[in-house]
């Protein structure tokens, strides 16, 4: 097994630990990749934290990408030295959501403890997200990449791993939106900006970027929003819709906040949908009064992932990129290296930065 470095979690909340950990070589079907850059999500930080629990110690990370270093026997479309984006989304192509086209639902299960990596003294180590990309290299399922361009530089491919994905996949995939249409985007951030970007590619009439931060939505309609409310008035929901001239058609909720999902309804016109994408902590709940929602045809889906088919979107997306039609550089608020990873975590929990990239392998 080949010695990596890696930002190991040891205990919920506390910082991550720079230290050497040991990879196997990819067995059939799967790729080893290294990565030249890892975004840092929410998701990683929420985890890291213990929000959802899990098996420690971990490697976390899932925002990524990089250049393959080797394959397993029977790796089909890929070879050495391709450019790559490395996701999460691992898919078994043959349970009921995979060969349905739904293969960010696979319900084939992965477990991480028994993954490619080990502890240096050969000990259990989670790859956390069937990815653990906070490192310089990653051992994955051939599924869970897809093949890029090596022109499109490697920190603004790592972003459509996740962020761009979700964001632009919830808006076209899960809502539907249709041209013409109108849209709310709760929510400013990496994700939220992202479905801006969708529902401006998909044609939507009005977009109306709702967040706590008068600079983020001043950010939103740089990349598309057509309008901003803040989230802090009496009832935005009402101000949102002054801006419409009605409901929404949609409504993207992109932060895990409850008083966000508890409100979201209130944006939506007559057979109006909320998209539920934004995921708060295990436990807590949120309230409809669903006899309103009932009466005039409203309904309320999740969207894991942006409900993508990433053989399929990610080529669009890439493509997208290099039309100028779908901003990734600028998504990026900060580049760290793998050291300075609990300060890229930090700086990302303030809220204000978009996308934080750790750079490896430099």
């Amino acid at each position: 097994m080949k010695k990596i470095k890696a930002a190991v979690c040891h205990e919920f909340g506390a910082p991550l630990k720079i230290e050497e950990i040991a990879l196997r070589p990819p067995e059939s079907g799967e790729v080893e990749v290294r990565l030249d850059a890892v975004a840092i999500c929410h998701s990683d930080i929420s985890f890291a934290e213990g929000a959802w629990g899990g098996s420690l110690p971990a490697v976390y990370g899932h925002e990524a990408a990089g250049v393959v270093a080797a394959v397993g026997n029977g790796v089909k479309g890929v070879s050495v030295g391709d450019s790559v984006v490395v996701t999460l989304i691992r898919s078994c192509g043959t349970c009921a959501s995979c060969a349905s086209g739904a293969p960010t639902l696979c319900t084939t299960p992965y477990d991480g403890d028994q993954g490619p990596i080990k502890t240096a003294d050969g000990g259990r180590l989670h790859q956390a997200m069937a990815c653990g990309a906070f490192a310089e290299a990653v051992v994955v399922d051939q599924r869970q990449i897809v093949k890029i361009s090596p022109d499109v530089p490697k920190d603004s491919a790592a972003l459509i791993a996740c962020g761009v994905i979700t964001g632009v996949g919830a808006v076209v995939n899960a809502a539907g939106l249709k041209a013409g249409q109108d849209v709310v985007v709760i929510g400013a951030g990496g994700v939220g900006l992202n479905a801006i970007q969708g529902a401006r590619i998909a044609g939507a009439r009005r977009i109306v970027a709702v967040d706590m931060s008068e600079e983020k939505l001043a950010i939103a309609k740089e990349f598309g929003a057509t309008d901003g409310v803040l989230a802090t008035g009496a009832k935005p929901w009402s101000d949102a819709k002054k801006r419409m001239g009605r409901g929404a058609d949609a409504v993207i909720v992109t932060v895990g906040a409850i008083p966000a999902y508890d409100t979201a309804p209130r944006y939506l016109a007559y057979g109006g949908k909320v998209v539920m994408v934004g995921m708060p902590h295990s436990g807590a709940t949120s309230t409809y009064e669903p006899v309103v929602m009932a009466a005039v045809g409203q309904g309320m889906v999740g969207s894991k992932m942006g409900d993508v088919v990433i053989q399929r979107d990610i080529p669009w997306m890439e493509d997208l990129y290099t039309q100028g039609r779908l901003k990734l550089d600028e998504l990026i608020s900060g580049r760290w290296s793998l050291d300075q990873i609990n300060e890229a975590i930090a700086d990302t929990k303030t809220g204000a930065a978009r996308r934080n990239v750790i750079m490896l392998n430099q």
